[in-house]
Formats: structure tokens, sequence, C-alpha cells
């Protein structure tokens, strides 16, 4: 069925899962009653609180549409800002920043928790699967929610099948792996194939038009387009229920747009920006976000994994992604995955195939 974008990628599984199943058994009219219900009362479907609700005690309308207009959807991303992020804003004095945060920190719970609660609330992240059984239980169950991933390695590895395969998975349902949300791709190479969605379709028992209508694309064309699509994308994710944003790659537009060591360091700062913007999409939504990354042959004598290629990025793409994982070629179609860096996943292999169906078990070679 199409996906009517309600929820947060998120949520615990039996609270999705009720919900699910009380919406399938109401009539569409009762479904939207129940929508504009959470509306008016400030809560989007998902989970997060409308920008809207900020609206009152000398702040305006036309104050919220500047935010918007810069890329503030929800009262968590006015709550999550630094003073000096609001101040930038054309039209929104010193008093009027003073005003946003303090009504947005009322709402927005930014203090200290017990490690208990936030056991639980890591028990209700959803695994989105990858197609490859051995893949899944190597990452404990798939591409974890409301962080980044970060999928590095050589040409033909994979990294962009993986991509397209996980368009897919997102729509299904929780039971088989996926967050019934819509998937959103960022393409900075042109290696996007919607045909390829198609097929994976299939394999999985969905509808090819369906699935193509509920994945949003956009090419991004340099490096200030690609932080400009995130703005545009929180506002898609606070109108509608969004299980994954991929950006394929996140760092091939900063290696042309930027050259000599003399940019190196305006270079970082940029894709810092651009990172840290991910990461509060992923916070804020809880979808999942995957980043592809290049490699270069490292040329310092260190070696990684027994040969001499390493991700590009440097630190900055090393701190900014909770799972890295690096890809290299098997066997004929077989590729291999190695755990890189994770603050939970030990270190580990797992062997996957491409095939026609995208991502999936290995073959004999």
């Amino acid at each position: 069925p199409h996906l009517s974008g309600s929820g947060k990628a998120s949520v615990s599984r039996q609270h999705t899962m009720a919900s699910a199943l009380q919406m399938q058994q109401q009539p569409q009219q009762q479904q939207q009653q129940q929508a504009d219900a959470m509306v008016e009362q400030g809560h989007a479907p998902g989970g997060w609180q409308m920008l809207d609700t900020l609206e009152g005690g000398g702040i305006t309308a036309a104050d919220l549409k500047k935010l918007k207009e810069r890329g503030f959807h929800t009262v968590e991303a006015v709550a999550h800002a630094t003073r000096k992020e609001l101040a930038e804003i054309k039209g929104i004095s010193d008093q009027k920043v003073d005003k946003l945060l303090a009504s947005a920190h009322k709402m927005v719970d930014m203090g200290f928790s017990s490690a208990s609660e936030i056991h639980q609330q890591r028990q209700e992240i959803l695994h989105l699967t990858t197609g490859s059984k051995e893949l899944d239980d190597l990452l404990r169950g798939g591409i974890e929610t409301g962080s980044i991933t970060e999928i590095f390695g050589e040409f033909r590895t994979g990294k962009t099948q993986i991509c397209h395969t996980l368009c897919v998975t997102t729509q299904l349902p929780l039971e088989q792996g996926g967050a019934e949300g819509k998937a959103m791709y960022i393409d900075t190479e042109g290696t996007f194939r919607p045909e390829r969605l198609v097929e994976i379709a299939e394999k999985y028992g969905l509808d090819g038009q369906d699935v193509l209508d509920n994945v949003a694309y956009a090419r991004a064309y340099n490096s200030e387009h690609q932080l400009q699509l995130l703005s545009e994308a929180a506002g898609m994710m606070s109108e509608t229920r969004f299980g994954l944003i991929i950006i394929d790659s996140a760092t091939g537009l900063y290696r042309t747009d930027y050259s000599g060591r003399g940019e190196l360091s305006a270079r970082q700062m940029h894709l810092a920006k651009f990172l840290r913007a991910l990461a509060n999409l992923a916070a804020q939504f809880g979808v999942a976000c995957v980043i592809t990354n290049q490699v270069v042959a490292q040329v310092d004598g260190g070696a990684s994994f027994g040969d001499n290629k390493k991700p590009i990025g440097g630190n900055i793409i090393a701190h900014a992604s909770t799972t890295r994982l690096y890809f290299r070629k098997g066997r004929g179609e077989n590729r291999v995955c190695k755990i890189y860096d994770s603050p939970c996943l030990p270190e580990g292999e797992a062997t996957f195939a491409i095939h026609g169906a995208g991502i999936g078990d290995a073959v004999d070679a």
C-alpha cells in the first residue's frame, strides 16, 4: 500500500505496530480527523513538536516563517540551535532569539536522564534489513535508525547497491525489518537508478510504482547545494514519515569544490556543518542516515586491514559517523563488510553478494 506517512522511525515497535493496526481498521476520514486533532494540539504525527506551537508571547507567525525558511521546522530544531545560529537569521532580533530559546527549552527536555531511561530508548530503535542475513547478523539487525552510518570502499564494492536496497527495505513492515517509512536519496554523483528499485521491490513483494512514489530524490550539484537540501529535507520530514535518508556520496563534491591544502580548513569546516545538520535530522526525526564515502591510498606507511586504503574526510567524518563500515571486493559478485568503527558492535566481517534484486546472501564462488 502507498504510505501515508505518520509516525517516527525510532518509536517503539509495539507502539507503532499497534498504531498501524488501528489505522488499518479505521476509515480514511477518521484517520484524517485523528491527525488533525494531533496537529491542533501542537504535536506532529511523528512525536516531534511542530514549530507553530511556539507562536505567542511575542513570537509571531512571521517570525516562525523566517525560521522555516532557514530550515527550522520543529521546536526541537530551535532548542538544539545555538544563539549565534538563530541570531544570523535576518529579521530575528537578539531579544526575539532569547524568547525563542526560552520557549523551546521549556518544551524540550535537554537535561540529564538516568541510564535506565536511555537503555529503554535504545530498545525502541529500529534496524533496517540490508537484504543479507549474514550482514544483518553482523549489524545486530541491520542499519540503525536515529544515527549516522558511513559506508566506505573502492568503486564497485556495493556502496550504491546497498543504498538502493535500503530505499526499498525501509518501506517494509516492522516485522520484516523495515520502518514503514519513506526514503530520501541525495545523489552527488549521478548514480541513482530508479529501475533498480523496481527490481528490488519485486523481491520483497512490493508494488514497484508505490516504492518509487515513496522515494524522494534530489541531485546535489555542489557542496552548498548539498547542505541546502538538508534544510528542505527537514521540512519534508516534519510533514510526513521518513525512515531513511541517504547521501551518496557525502564527500564527492567536497573533493572538487575545495582543492589543495590551502582550502583544507574551509572544506573541513563546511563538511562538519553538513554532518552536524545530518546528525540533527537523525536525532529529531529518528531516521537512519546512511552516507557513502570514498577511499584514498595511504602514503604514510600505515595500513588498514592489511591494505593501504583509508576513508577520506579525516577526523571530521570519523567523529560524526556512529558506525563505520568498510566494503571490499570478494570473489565474483561477493563483497565483504568489516566493522571499521562502532560504539556497540564488535569487530567482525560478513560476506554478502550483489544480485539483480539488490543486496543478498553470499553465493558460492
